[in-house]
């Protein structure tokens, strides 16, 4: 379905980096390393590379890879692309300064049990997890994300999923976005920084 949804020359999620990242600029520093989960046509991981940061973009969809690393070759950056299945992906190969997942949630509450965990088994000691999606109430403004209730995030959900982490931010707030066609108008989202223990 999603290698269907990106046979498109458009970039249905624009071609500008997530608001939320660019919103913790601050954190990425030249040299670190960074795997990008369900990353879509690039628009993150190509702005993470931008940034100075060693970049691995974990993508499903062969069209959307495509795209992505036109974009790489666009902004003249150096991203690893990996097609592969998030629900099979072997998280124990590398650990990485930064695991990253934004709006991902194409999957209900048991898969995303497993992917949550294969995310902290991906990071380093000290290293942080970013995710970056949309929580029930985004289902009265319909402006983007799943309309399955289980698969959209809650403070509670969250904080319990990293329990034991340093939880650095962790907020539902409403917001304008206008990252393309797939993400726009009022949005109801949340952010979560958390750091794994080192």
């Amino acid at each position: 379905m999603w290698n269907q949804r990106f046979d498109t020359d458009e970039y249905i999620f624009g071609k500008t980096p997530s608001q939320f990242l660019v919103s913790h600029e601050g954190l990425f520093a030249p040299g670190l390393t960074a795997l990008a989960i369900a990353d879509g046509e690039g628009r993150n991981s190509v702005w993470l590379a931008e940034q100075g940061l060693d970049v691995t973009a974990m993508e499903g969809s062969p069209n959307a890879i495509a795209k992505a690393r036109k974009l790489a070759e666009e902004r003249g950056v150096d991203v690893s692309f990996r097609e592969a299945d998030i629900f099979t992906y072997d998280w124990d190969t590398t650990n990485y300064d930064f695991v990253i997942g934004v709006f991902f949630q194409f999957m209900g509450p048991d898969a995303r049990e497993d992917v949550f965990a294969g995310m902290k088994r991906a990071t380093k000691p000290s290293g942080r997890v970013l995710i970056h999606g949309y929580t029930p109430k985004q289902l009265e403004y319909g402006t983007g994300g799943p309309k399955a209730i289980e698969n959209l995030y809650t403070e509670e959900m969250l904080a319990k999923a990293f329990a034991g982490w340093k939880i650095e931010r962790l907020e539902s707030y409403e917001t304008e976005l206008d990252e393309g066609a797939g993400h726009a108008g009022m949005s109801a989202v949340i952010d979560l920084v958390a750091q794994k223990p080192g």
